[in-house]
């Protein structure tokens, strides 16, 4: 028996990991970061549903969808460059009232001032940047600790 369920979304360019910069975002492609994943969720049992877009209102539907029919326990976004642009994904992130963890590969403060803000932050249960692909690895700790320990 699944003890919660968490769901991971990732913006526009991460499908493009592994070659795009690798100097910036790490040599682990996308594929490589949810295998890792499902290995924690299946020693944690936890369910991990997993999805990509370049496409605002794509992650827009999901965030709604997911918190609607698999009503996650959590959720893991990185919203790529969306960070610093979508209104729109904050507001499905506030409206659908599911704790989350915003991941960012690199450090966005260390790099071009216009990547210093972001819409999703003020919303999220924590924020990590700069850890690489580790960043997903310890947001998924911190939401399993989160929702499973005693009330």
């Amino acid at each position: 028996m699944t003890q919660c369920a968490i769901t991971v979304l990732n913006g526009p360019n991460l499908n493009m990991l592994g070659t795009r910069e690798p100097e910036v975002y790490g040599t682990l492609s996308l594929a490589d970061i949810e295998s890792a994943l499902q290995q924690m969720a299946s020693d944690n049992d936890v369910a991990l549903t997993f999805y990509q877009s370049n496409s605002e209102g794509q992650l827009v539907d999901w965030i709604q969808e997911t918190a609607r029919s698999e009503k996650p326990a959590g959720l893991i976004i990185n919203p790529g460059a969306y960070s610093h642009t979508s209104v729109a994904i904050r507001d499905a992130l506030a409206a659908v009232k599911v704790p989350f963890v915003e991941v960012h590969l690199s450090n966005i403060y260390a790099r071009e001032k216009f990547r210093h803000h972001s819409f999703i932050s003020p919303l999220a249960s924590g924020v990590l940047c700069g850890f690489g692909s580790d960043g997903y690895k310890m947001a998924f700790d911190s939401l399993v600790k989160g929702l499973t320990a005693p009330k």
